[in-house]
């Protein structure tokens, strides 16, 4: 029986970092702050993951790279690839919002969606971490989910605005997981990795060309590798404002793309498991809005 929007999220692990630096950490409280201000949902909606378990994590990350997140033995290098100042609550978030992507899978085989709060972190390598991301949260529960037997065919929808390179590497040989990644061509990572569709926009594209491409792409998608599952990677870094993103969504656009993916999937009737992925945008409440959106549609189609 279908019951409520799930909303996985972590505030017992709230990582600060420096001020002046560009990730926007904020956003994770203020999202939620904003959803149940204005009724959208109410704290009953959201739930606090338990911690991964290092048995979860190996199936997906290395032991030796687990063992230096662990132990905290980043060398220095390391941890500037990451883009964070290295701490044990960063890892121990890491955990929890990995383990909220996991548990989302089954709150939406049930109710058709569940959401994460953060997540989407689909830089991070099986032996390293890089762009603001430690684990690989959709890796990680892919991972466990065919480990188990629990499903035999998933698609990743990554909508960030960077290519999903780490993804796309942990899963080249994979045929059980398909990985498609829409993103700015010219932008962060230089070196790409071969995702199994991926398609790099140009600098500057806007709502009209954006929007026809997704709407060409993803049924046709869906139709072709028919997946029990959908792990969708809902970056707000492609609005015109974000200062990393290079392409030239409006809010309205951004919405317009979670709706057109939210509709698929629910016309095929497959769940889907959302991540929110990036947004950078200098003013805060462009990226709360944004994020926000997400959860509003997902409110109003399945509930």
């Amino acid at each position: 029986m279908k019951q409520s929007l799930k909303i996985a999220w972590a505030p017992n692990y709230r990582y600060k970092v420096p001020e002046g630096h560009r990730f926007p950490m904020e956003k994770y409280e203020l999202i939620p702050e904003q959803l149940v201000y204005e009724g959208t949902v109410n704290e009953d909606n959201f739930y606090m993951p338990d911690l991964l378990t290092e048995e979860m994590i190996l199936l997906t990350h290395t032991e030796e790279y687990w063992h230096k997140l662990k132990m905290g033995t980043l060398t220095p290098r390391e941890a500037r690839r990451t883009g964070f100042p290295f701490s044990p609550t960063l890892v121990a978030r890491g955990r929890t919002i990995s383990m909220g992507t996991l548990m989302n899978v089954f709150h939406a085989q049930r109710d058709g969606i569940a959401l994460n709060i953060a997540g989407g972190t689909h830089h991070a390598y099986p032996d390293h971490g890089e762009g603001f991301c430690l684990l690989n949260d959709m890796a990680i529960a892919s991972n466990y989910l065919l480990h188990t037997g629990a499903l035999s065919k998933i698609l990743i929808v990554d909508l960030d605005v960077h290519q999903g390179n780490g993804t796309a590497f942990i899963f080249q040989n994979r045929p059980e997981v398909f990985t498609f990644s829409m993103h700015c061509q010219a932008n962060y990572p230089l070196k790409k990795e071969a995702s199994d569709l991926d398609i790099g926009l140009p600098v500057g594209t806007g709502d009209t060309a954006y929007l026809k491409t997704l709407t060409d792409i993803l049924p046709r998608l869906i139709e072709e590798e028919e997946p029990e599952l959908v792990f969708y990677l809902a970056g707000v870094d492609v609005l015109a404002t974000d200062k990393l993103g290079k392409l030239s969504l409006s809010i309205q656009g951004c919405k317009q793309r979670d709706a057109l993916v939210f509709q698929t999937c629910k016309s095929y009737d497959i769940p889907v498991v959302v991540s929110l992925g990036g947004g950078y945008s200098p003013r805060i409440r462009d990226i709360v809005e944004a994020h926000c959106n997400t959860f509003r549609l997902a409110q109003d189609l399945w509930f």
